[in-house]
């Protein structure tokens, strides 16, 4: 968890007509691949959560996935956990 200062990050409207608060959340995921579908619940629950739990807007909520494979990963011990079958 990161928090920034107000001048440190410049989120600008996308277009979307989105009215950003000073509480604006950023959420950066690195995963393996997932469907639309299971991306499109992730956002929505983490928006409603995050409204019902701490009282952030769902306009205040924006979320970035980085997907990546099973090389991709090593967990330790310079191994690739995924590809040797440890995991």
């Amino acid at each position: 968890v990161h928090q920034h200062p107000a001048n440190e990050l410049i989120i600008q409207d996308t277009g979307l007509g989105l009215n950003r608060s000073k509480d604006l959340v950023v959420i950066s995921i690195t995963s393996k691949t997932r469907t639309e579908s299971q991306k499109e619940k992730l956002y929505a629950l983490l928006a409603k959560r995050l409204e019902a739990e701490c009282g952030i807007s769902p306009e205040d909520v924006m979320v970035s996935i980085t997907e990546n494979g099973d090389a991709d990963w090593s967990f330790g011990l310079g191994e690739a956990q995924f590809l040797t079958g440890k995991l």
